[in-house]
């Protein structure tokens, strides 16, 4: 029998070990396959924001201005008051204006007593004028009756009868007047009518008077704030000078541009968490309230409009804030992360791992937020997918590890 050295059987029996052991490893490799990134198809609550950058917005603001020149005598509000409507803001020199108005004053007074007058007094007396005449016109009648008949008597001379015809002519004139003042006076006569447009006339003038003393107050049409103060006291004005702006105390309004990709996800009335770049760490809500109904072709953006029904005290005109309008969401959606899909915008599909093996998987898809995208249908709850940046073909082995 022929004996090996002892030293060599060790040495060719740890070679035999080593190769056993490079053989079992390629085939635990072999069954395990090649280790990959992927992600879990979770189910939760499903979210579509779209986010906007925004300025706070006072729906129109009031710009107020003098309509006559004078020399402002008086500010009584500084910018950031608040104010109500009617307020008195600011007041120009009113003497000239105050007299004017006495004057239109006293000549309305005037033209009333005149009016009055022919009412009370002239009107009475025309009509006891009218009295008198008619009883003299009978008078003088029967008279020239009378001596006509003693003249075809005999009696009376015919110059007599000149003298009683002069005086029958006499008292028919007088009568004709007095009936005529009588006529004046009343209602529908001219003396009347001229008293009565006499009175219209001071009655405008006075209206024109009152005008021009308001137009010396300067008040607040609509509640607000004053932003802006564009005089001083002493000054003299022209007319249109801009003197203050007002922020009316509407509902508090935002504004923001939307790329027009999204428009499609907005809805009026939908949801919004809104809070403003100098207070990140507060938030308030708001509701959407206007979309554009065309779209800015430079930008490819649409306007759209929030409502703020219960704004913070924080907020100020112009501010800038950030918007996070809840577009849709559903409580228990199957979501994967957006770059585990391919062909997102074609015919989306996935790379899932069924039985240790990729499977090229379609999916539909639906909501999209934070990263996330929902499968609608291709995908169940807790089956595995690869990330799109893996490179792994169809049918591979692969074993999947967590993403940190």
């Amino acid at each position: 029998m022929i004996q090996f050295p002892a030293r060599k059987n060790r040495t060719l029996g740890l070679a035999i070990l080593l190769g056993g052991l490079v053989l079992t490893a390629v085939a635990f490799a072999t069954l395990r396959g090649e280790q990959v990134e992927g992600a879990q198809v979770e189910q939760g609550e499903m979210r579509q924001a779209v986010v906007a950058s925004g300025r706070v917005r006072t729906p129109e603001r009031v710009e107020l201005s003098g309509q006559i020149t004078a020399r402002v005598s008086a500010i009584l509000v500084k910018e950031g008051d608040a104010v109500s409507a009617g307020q008195l803001l600011l007041q120009f020199d009113s003497a000239e204006w105050q007299a004017s108005l006495a004057q239109a004053q006293a000549s309305l007074a005037q033209a009333e007593n005149r009016l009055r007058q022919i009412s009370e007094a002239n009107l009475p007396l025309a009509e006891q004028t009218l009295r008198q005449a008619e009883a003299t016109a009978r008078q003088a009648e029967r008279h020239h009756q009378r001596v006509a008949e003693l003249v075809a008597d005999g009696f009376y001379s015919p110059a007599q009868l000149d003298d009683a015809h002069r005086t029958r002519d006499i008292a028919a004139s007088q009568l004709q007047a007095a009936l005529i003042q009588v006529s004046n006076y009343r209602q529908d006569g001219s003396e009347v009518r001229l008293a009565r447009s006499n009175v219209e006339q001071a009655r405008a003038a006075l209206a024109v008077a009152q005008a021009r003393l308001d137009y010396a107050s300067l008040r607040a049409p609509v509640a607000g704030q004053v932003l802006t103060r564009q005089a001083e006291v002493g000054a003299t004005v022209q007319p249109g000078k801009l003197l203050l702006t007002l922020a009316p105390d509407m509902d508090t309004e935002l504004t923001a541009q939307i790329d027009e990709k999204n428009l499609s996800l907005l809805a009026l009335g939908q949801r919004a968490r809104v809070s403003a770049d100098a207070y990140p760490s507060e938030s308030f809500e708001a509701r959407l309230s206007y979309i554009a109904p065309s779209i800015d072709a430079q930008r490819g953006s649409v306007e759209i409009r929030l409502a703020v029904p219960e704004a913070p005290t924080y907020l100020r005109h112009d501010m800038t804030v950030s918007i996070d309008i809840e577009a849709a969401k559903r409580p228990n959606a199957l979501s994967v992360p957006c770059d585990s899909v391919r062909d997102a915008t074609g015919v989306p599909w996935v790379m899932a791992v069924r039985d240790q093996r990729t499977v090229r998987q379609p999916v539909r898809l639906g909501l999209r937020g934070s990263g996330r995208c929902e499968i609608v249908d291709g995908l169940k709850g807790g089956e595995i997918v690869l990330f799109a940046g893996d490179q792994v073909s169809e049918g591979r082995r692969v074993t999947t590890v967590e993403r940190k």
